[in-house]
């Protein structure tokens, strides 16, 4: 078995033992392999090894390594997306989990339908609160989701966020926790339209606490690949 093949197996264990302590069947749980910074070969080696679904952080390295891995993959954008991005991630990415704002959604919204399409979003909230972060504030994000539902080239699939960036387990649960609630809140709101099908929180740091807090799907990079490649 490869070292990558071997990583892959020690990532799915942890995601059953996480799944058993929160009474939860792992088959619940889409793993999202994260290959940012990974050539395309490293990305064939994880496909051979069984993954299907891997999520990109930048659309121009994305894009070449779509184009070199044609194949029955599935791509999300996980990262931040600048608008003047957004026509051709609408082209080359199955879903993007990164939407945080009206505008953005509005030029994914002109830009699907110029192709027929409608995209499938994660609203991101900004739960833990850091500036360094993306996302709509936790207030804010029903109005969000219930504003972008009136648009015919997006479809909104769940929410997504970063958890904090510390070792305090209090917190990374409150942000998940967060999430959550949200999730429950914007289902209760019964908006037409709108799923939450997909609660996307937790990396390799910090995906078992996620798990536990009720995410169902982990993006995970540095667990599956190792360390980040050199740009």
């Amino acid at each position: 078995m490869s070292e990558l093949s071997e990583n892959i197996q020690r990532v799915r264990e942890r995601i059953e033992k996480a799944c058993a302590r929160a009474g939860r069947a792992p088959e619940e749980v889409t793993l999202v392999a994260v290959s940012k910074t990974m050539g395309p070969e490293r990305v064939r080696e994880a496909v051979d090894a069984g993954l299907t679904l891997f999520g990109e952080n930048r659309l121009q390295e994305a894009a070449s390594k779509i184009e070199a891995l044609r194949g029955d993959l599935t791509w999300h954008m996980v990262g931040h997306l600048q608008r003047n991005k957004v026509k051709k991630a609408v082209a080359v990415f199955d879903m993007i989990q990164s939407v945080d704002s009206y505008d953005l959604a509005l030029e994914i919204d002109r830009r699907s339908s110029e192709m027929g399409k409608a995209m499938e979003v994660l609203v991101e909230v900004n739960t833990s609160g850091e500036e360094t972060k993306f996302g709509s504030r936790p207030q804010d994000s029903v109005d969000l989701v219930e504003k972008i539902s009136h648009l015919n080239g997006i479809a909104v699939k769940g929410l997504m966020t970063i958890g904090a960036f510390t070792a305090d387990e209090g917190a990374l649960r409150s942000c998940f926790i967060t999430l959550r609630e949200l999730a429950r809140k914007t289902q209760e709101a019964g908006i037409s339209g709108v799923e939450m099908r997909y609660l996307s929180m937790g990396m390799t740091s910090d995906f078992e606490i996620a798990i536990e807090e009720g995410s169902n799907m982990v993006r995970i990079g540095t667990a599956i690949f190792g360390p980040r490649q050199a740009r």
